[in-house]
C-alpha cells in the first residue's frame, strides 16, 4: 500500500515538512506551524496546487 503525503510550508518561518492528507484538518480550518506557531487557514500552508488537490481528495 502506498502512503499519500502532501508538502507543507509555513508562510511565516518557511519551515517545510510533509504530512498525511488524511490526518489534516479541513482546508478552511485554522492550522498552526509547529515551529513558530503561526496560525492561518490550512490552504495557506500548501506548497503547490498538487498538494492542495491531494488534500481535497481526502476531505
Amino acid at each position: 500500500m502506498v502512503e499519500a503525503f502532501v508538502r507543507l510550508v509555513c508562510p511565516e518561518c518557511s519551515k517545510e515538512w510533509q504530512d498525511n492528507p488524511a490526518g489534516l484538518p479541513g482546508l478552511r480550518t485554522n492550522f498552526s506551524c509547529s515551529n513558530c506557531h503561526a496560525t492561518r487557514r490550512l490552504t495557506e500552508f500548501m506548497r503547490t496546487e498538487r498538494d492542495l488537490e491531494a488534500v481535497r481528495q481526502f476531505q
